[in-house]
């Protein structure tokens, strides 16, 4: 006890991955992960949350401006999500901030919501699983191209299930969605 395995110093922890960190079922231990991210100011604690909207009941009394070691990412599916979500997370006092529009359901303007002084990187991506929902490849590169517009890093990461380009539907296996993502070769970095 009082010992907590992570990884070593500079190293990501993706932190609950399988849920979202701010579920109102996390209250209750989510104090005991602030202590461990407090803690551990020698690594990176990466958050992806649809829950942007419970944020600031969900940050402990000490928070401020925001903790150096934590990188909290906004997601949004489709249009809806992206303007109810993001003007909440613009406001929100993090400091490091990024976007992942995935599973990518539909076209989304994002460009109101991309100020490179504020959003670090948007991530994309398609839907896996037998269920999957369509995703267009004309949707990641219009994403791709406001991102390039604002000057923002920009990665697909994934096709999904079901994905269509140039006007065809792919139906592409979970094992191949990210190296065929990747033989886009359309990530920016700047």
């Amino acid at each position: 006890y009082g010992n907590y395995k992570m990884n070593p110093p500079g190293r990501i922890i993706y932190t609950c991955f399988t849920s979202d960190f701010f579920l109102d079922e996390a209250d209750k231990w989510r104090g005991e992960c602030w202590q461990m991210i407090k803690q551990r100011r020698d690594v990176t604690f990466f958050i992806i949350t649809k829950r942007i909207h419970r944020f600031a009941e969900c940050i402990p009394d000490d928070w401020g401006d925001g903790y150096d070691n934590v990188h909290i990412c906004c997601t949004c599916e489709n249009q809806k999500a992206a303007d109810f979500r993001l003007p909440i997370f613009l406001e929100a006092p993090i400091k490091q901030k990024s976007i992942i529009c995935e599973p990518l359901l539909e076209s989304i303007d994002l460009s109101s919501y991309l100020d490179k002084s504020i959003i670090k990187e948007v991530t994309v991506g398609g839907e896996s699983g037998n269920e999957a929902r369509v995703c267009n490849y004309d949707w990641v590169l219009d994403i791709r191209r406001q991102c390039i517009e604002a000057g923002i890093d920009f990665h697909f990461r994934q096709t999904g299930t079901r994905f269509i380009k140039d006007g065809k539907l792919y139906r592409i296996e979970r094992k191949f969605q990210h190296s065929q993502s990747r033989k886009a070769n359309i990530d920016i970095i700047h």
